[in-house]
């Protein structure tokens, strides 16, 4: 029986709190940012319900494997909102999820992305994806597909969170990880562009609780504390891929660890093979002024800061020792600076900690395989 009241008002989509015509407005304006991420492999435009790329390269590999990844930002996210600069956003979920990848050696070939918002805002979602974009061009890596979903109700208008999965692929025997790596490598740390995309609860709760605008100009920063806290994640892909292929570094790297949750210590353990450990030495780089003034702001404890933080380093190649400058020089050649911070030695020639900030890290993020000790101090740090 219908008990419609043919006296009530009409309630449309619109009503409700859902927008088809500003998703709509959004990808036109990304339209061109996507395409400018296709190659001749990509097939079909924009608005199909599923990205298409052309495969037939995978027909020159002996054994291929797929390699995929998926992440977000976190809460760099509430810094984006405040700030109103949405396009770095996309950077750093790039760099999140292709860097994953490229630690087993692979190259990325597609990428898609989501967006969850409260209430779409057509130039907001656009700068996002334009971000989005910019980030996959430079892991040369096509953008293939994305969601905007407008979801009332569960966000505020002003809410929004992001989410990406890429694919890549890699030669079997190219295939990078704990297997390769042999007692008297040397431990490689590339330079972070600054705090990437993890550890901001802990950002945001030191800056909230010394009551700092994100307009303060910082001294040490030489910009505001918003604009240096916003850097977007470097994105290392690239710069790996070209190392690999480079005939002076040709077998030179034999694992990575990219420096994401959980610090350096914990990511690096996850590529160290069973009764190996890597011996870092703190005293080899000086992490960043933001890492410092946000340790002093909030009175972090150093281990904390280091298990939360990247503290400059952000990304880790274990590489033969006769190919350590090598690859360094060709690093510094793209523009990315690298030097060596440790070196591979069995885990039982590990030497006991010899102070309350050396610690051996074992067992992280549920791999059992070797372990970290990080040794010595930062230049400048108390």
């Amino acid at each position: 029986m219908n008990t419609t009241d043919p006296t009530a008002p009409a309630i449309t989509y619109a009503d409700s709190g859902v927008d088809t015509a500003a998703g709509d407005r959004a990808v036109e304006l990304m339209k061109e940012a996507v395409s400018a991420t296709h190659g001749p492999q990509v097939l079909g435009g924009i608005g199909a319900f599923a990205g298409l790329v052309d495969v037939s390269a995978l027909k020159d590999y002996r054994r291929p494997l797929l390699a995929s990844s998926t992440d977000g930002v976190g809460t760099k996210i509430a810094i984006a909102r405040e700030m109103d600069v949405h396009d770095t956003i996309g950077r750093d979920l790039v760099g999140m999820v292709v860097d994953d990848i490229v630690v087993v050696g692979a190259a990325p070939l597609a990428m898609t992305d989501y967006i969850a918002c409260g209430k779409v805002v057509p130039e907001r979602i656009a700068d996002i994806v334009r971000g989005i974009a910019e980030g996959c061009r430079d892991a040369g890596c096509a953008l293939v597909g994305g969601e905007t979903a407008e979801h009332p109700g569960l966000m505020a208008a002003e809410d929004y969170d992001v989410a990406g999965a890429a694919v890549g692929v890699v030669e079997a025997d190219q295939l990078l990880g704990p297997e390769r790596v042999r007692h008297g490598d040397v431990v490689i740390g590339m330079d972070a562009s600054g705090l990437h995309s993890n550890g901001y609860s802990l950002v945001r709760a030191v800056i909230g609780a010394q009551n700092v605008a994100l307009d303060t100009h910082v001294e040490d920063f030489g910009r505001t504390l918003g604009e240096e806290i916003l850097e977007p994640t470097r994105i290392y892909t690239a710069d790996i891929l070209a190392v690999l292929a480079d005939p002076r570094t040709a077998g030179a790297v034999h694992a990575l660890s990219h420096v994401t949750g959980g610090g350096l210590a914990a990511n690096l353990a996850r590529v160290m093979p069973r009764g190996s450990a890597a011996r870092v030495e703190r005293s080899r780089w000086e992490p960043g002024a933001v890492f410092s003034q946000i340790s002093r702001w909030g009175s972090v404890p150093q281990l904390n800061l280091e298990g939360t933080l990247n503290m400059g380093i952000g990304m880790v190649a274990l590489v033969s020792a006769e190919q350590a400058d090598a690859t360094i020089a060709v690093l510094a050649e793209r523009g990315l600076g690298a030097r060596v911070i440790g070196e591979v030695v069995g885990e039982d020639s590990l030497p006991e900690p010899g102070s309350t900030l050396e610690r051996v890290i074992a067992g992280a993020k549920g791999v059992e395989g070797g372990s970290v000790l990080l040794a010595g101090q930062h230049p400048g740090w108390a």
